[in-house]
């Protein structure tokens, strides 16, 4: 592939990982980079590894990666020739799309209008029934009322989702078994979602109850060209965020993979789409069905890259420099199987993922024959608190599906991460459960069927099962060899710790969470962590159970509910949605 000599400067506007991966794309084709970051990322590899850096002042994303004003002084003081925004923060954003071509530089993605229009998934949906492409029952635009529901839910049956229409990730999102049950729903789910996106906007659409998540990657350049390549399986997903992804999807007929390449192209031309973007789409009994579309490369980009060969990053540089793709769609051949998996600073035990924030000690990927590892840290490296906690994406390619999970539990093995806990033996967990081996997941399948209880048990140390001093509500912990000392967790916790079972949601109930964090007996709920309060539900005078959710408690971009733990009177509430808390602070008493 020639460079594209078109542009002699990139600035990335993200972190972590991508940022790493787009560095390197940029080294590779002979482009300088600079990179941009925020205090608590001042020494991060992707800053080490760029040609210049700028800092963002402060360490929250909006004051930072969230920042187009900032960005866009960045742009200035290095004078580069465009913007590549990786994935996350400001991908997505027409704002900075439009900043960044007002100022004369080239935005490394899709035009703002065409962001626009798939940003909003009622527009979305809009503009793929015009192409075409098959669809979920949904609503014909936003609704207000639980009378909607109703009338929906008469034409098309339940269950029904609520889902925000500027929002992803199940924020804004909540399922309706029944007509008595939609007033709550729609306000709650606008309600969400205005906290989240700053839009109350919600739609509907049928529920699917055992689906699969199946993308197709696509790739357009200005020349009118329009090149699928091939999908995705994403099917393995907690609290609505994957974490194993392969490609290609291997329970889908011939016919139906031929016909979502067919209809993702159709989809992307009709929006007049540049650069690489994702149709995802909801698979049921070989049935496929509209969910949305990414204008922006996504996480799990590599194990396409695996099994076609094509750089992602470096044809999105090379459309926005102004040449055609390097590849046509008859070159397009997809070669065995890849899978990758998320590795992030979360301890899985007990089913619940808690965000682990800490110094990376040891960081040794594994080696061999078909085995990547995009990483944004290094050892010595510290994942910071206030931001999503990736560490790296581990991707195995073989020559099919069995034996890139035979390589990815050989890689998983040779991993070696100390000083944060990580998601592995979540990962090692699933690749040995024979309904995974056998393909016949689906997208709750994690947090509603498996039976992984025994595979993601914390592990007990000395220091844990060491007596309390009098009068101490705290315990010390020990993970990956380092000590913490944590808020005390009493015994009927226990119940609220445990993974979820294998049953179906409650009626009327939101997505499936992990189970929630509990207060103590002595009616004190403290904070089991640092991050920030994303919600309050708890209020003064009110009533509550001990299984009943106080807060909510986001950390590294993961919603944590925490329980009263006691049966009571709410007599104080200390917190406020958007304060910042750290481990042991004081969030509700309850008498």
């Amino acid at each position: 592939m020639s460079s594209p000599s078109h542009f002699r400067k990139v600035l990335v506007a993200n972190r972590g990982e991508i940022a790493v991966r787009v560095v390197r794309a940029c080294r590779d084709l002979g482009i300088a980079s600079v990179a941009v970051h925020s205090d608590a990322d001042a020494g991060a590899l992707h800053v080490r590894l760029a040609d210049e850096a700028y800092a963002l002042p402060g360490t929250s994303p909006a004051d930072t990666y969230l920042n187009v004003e900032m960005i866009m002084k960045a742009l200035a003081e290095s004078q580069a020739d465009a913007v590549h925004p990786g994935y996350g923060f400001l991908s997505e954003s027409t704002a900075l799309a439009e900043a960044v071509t007002r100022a004369g530089k080239t935005f490394i993605g899709p035009p703002a209008d065409a962001i626009a229009v798939m940003g909003s998934k009622v527009t979305a949906r809009q503009a793929a029934e015009r192409a075409g492409v098959p669809l979920v029952p949904g609503s014909d635009g936003p609704v207000t009322s639980g009378a909607e529901v109703r009338a929906f839910g008469e034409r098309h049956g339940y269950p029904i989702t609520v889902k925000a229409s500027y929002g992803g990730g199940g924020r804004g999102m909540r399922i309706v078994r029944d007509g008595a049950e939609a007033d709550d729903a729609v306000a709650a789910a606008q309600r969400e979602a205005q906290a989240y996106f700053g839009q109350p906007e919600v739609y509907l659409e049928r529920y699917l109850e055992r689906p699969r998540h199946v993308e197709v990657q696509i790739v357009a350049d200005t020349h009118g060209a329009v090149v699928s390549l091939g999908n995705r399986d994403c099917t393995v997903q907690r609290r609505h965020q994957k974490l194993i992804e392969e490609a290609p999807c291997t329970v889908i007929s011939d016919g139906t993979r031929q016909a979502m390449d067919e209809a993702a192209v159709a989809l992307a031309a009709s929006v007049g789409y540049v650069g690489a973007g994702t149709v995802e789409f909801l698979v049921e009994d070989d049935a496929f069905y509209f969910l949305e579309m990414n204008t922006r490369l996504q996480v799990e980009h590599p194990v396409t890259e695996l099994v076609t060969g094509v750089d992602l990053v470096a044809e999105q540089l090379r459309v926005a420099a102004g040449l055609p793709l390097s590849v046509r769609q008859e070159d397009v051949t997809v070669r065995g199987h890849a899978l990758e998996m998320r590795i992030n600073a979360e301890d899985p035990a007990g089913g619940l993922f808690r965000p682990t924030p800490g110094t990376l000690t040891e960081v040794r990927p594994p080696l061999g024959f078909g085995v990547r590892f995009d990483s944004g840290y290094e050892a010595g490296d510290t994942v910071s608190e206030y931001y999503d906690g990736l560490l790296g994406k581990l991707i195995v390619h073989a020559q099919d599906r069995p034996a890139a999970i035979a390589r990815a539990q050989r890689v998983l093995e040779e991993l070696r991460v100390s000083g944060v806990a990580t998601t592995k033996p979540a990962h090692q967990a699933v690749l040995r459960h024979p309904v995974f081996t056998g393909d016949r997941h689906h997208t709750t399948w994690l947090e509603t069927d498996a039976e992984l209880k025994p595979a993601l048990a914390p592990e007990t140390s000395p220091a844990e099962a060491a007596p309390r001093p009098a009068g101490d509500d705290r315990s010390v912990v020990v993970v990956a060899g380092r000590e913490y000392w944590v808020p005390y967790v009493a015994e009927q916790a226990s119940a609220a710790a445990a993974p979820p079972q294998a049953a179906p949601p409650p009626s009327g109930s939101g997505p499936r969470r992990a189970a929630g964090m509990s207060g103590s007996s002595d009616g004190v709920v403290r904070a089991p962590m640092q991050g920030t309060i994303a919600a309050v539900s708890a209020q003064v005078g009110s009533e509550v159970a001990a299984e009943d959710v106080v807060c909510v408690l986001e950390a590294m971009k993961m919603e944590n509910p925490v329980t009263a733990g006691k049966a009571g009177r709410v007599t104080e509430v200390r917190v406020t949605v958007g304060a910042g808390v750290s481990p042991g602070d004081t969030l509700v008493v309850i008498e």
